[in-house]
């Protein structure tokens, strides 16, 4: 069409990132990080690149240590994590030290245990 108007947008990379996981649908691992997680569909979804020695399967590991907390910030046990995920205790709570050192998990003081620090997504939907 004749006299159409050319746009340009730009966007941050959190902005972008939010884009690629919603056009996903579901069908990669990008979509499962975005928010809540079926436990079962990513362990669906990795379980058949565990086997794949060309990967790494300690970065699988932390992603399910990650996915078993809540994105409410709902706290857990470490020993919980450990036993749903079938890894030692001890594993557990290096990924989940690793990801409150990151700063996407936080450790409660008093109780000891994890939860997810809450996030743009939990607030506002989108990232800005």
């Amino acid at each position: 069409m004749s006299g159409d108007l050319e746009v340009a947008i730009r966007l941050s990379r959190a902005q972008i990132a939010y884009v690629v996981r919603l056009a996903a649908g579901g069908s990669t691992l990008g979509v499962p990080l975005a928010g809540e997680v079926d436990m079962r569909a990513l362990h669906g979804i990795l379980e058949p690149l565990m086997d794949d020695v060309s990967l790494s399967r300690s970065t699988y590991r932390a992603l399910l240590v990650l996915h078993a907390f809540p994105m409410n910030g709902e706290k857990r046990e470490v020993t919980d994590v450990a036993r749903q995920l079938r890894l030692s205790p001890s594993t557990t709570h290096r990924y989940a030290r690793t990801w409150e050192a990151i700063g996407l998990l936080e450790q409660d003081a008093a109780s000891r245990q994890y939860g997810r620090v809450p996030d743009w997504s939990a607030s506002s939907g989108a990232p800005r």
